[in-house]
């Protein structure tokens, strides 16, 4: 199933077509995988284009399960702000305590988000607030 997921997410579409069909089949096939297609791709993601990354941190909260939360953790540490403010918009699925908890205890992500706060478009500016809120409830 890895294999599957890295030539669609590899393949050349347009923003249209991977929003409107691309992340839901990625979506499904992260549905089907298993623990060794989960330790693949996070051994394969940080190696992996900043483009193709994007689109992962876009689906990964079909299980909101350990690996997709590790994984977009990792992602978090690209330095790219676009990458980052998806991760931390899908991390909004992600609510358990512990989850919650690993997310409060690492400094960088809040020093990060209140560097790109200010200067952030309304948008994101709301993922990221929204996000903050969620954390700390």
């Amino acid at each position: 199933m890895y294999r599957e997921l890295d030539n669609l997410l590899s393949g050349d579409t347009t923003e249209d077509a991977w929003y409107d069909d691309g992340c839901i089949i990625a979506s499904e096939i992260l549905l089907e995988f298993s623990q060794k297609d989960w330790e693949e791709l996070a051994g394969e993601t940080l190696t992996k284009p900043i483009e193709w990354q994007k689109k992962l941190a876009y689906c990964m909260d079909s299980n909101c399960n350990v690996y997709e939360f590790g994984i977009l953790l990792s992602l978090l540490s690209i330095e790219a702000e676009e990458l980052f403010v998806i991760c931390i918009d899908t991390l909004r699925s992600f609510t358990t305590l512990e989850n919650k908890q690993m997310l409060l205890n690492d400094p960088s992500i809040l020093h990060r988000i209140n560097e790109i706060l200010p200067k952030a478009s309304i948008p994101v500016k709301k993922i990221l607030e929204d996000f903050l809120v969620k954390i700390d409830s």
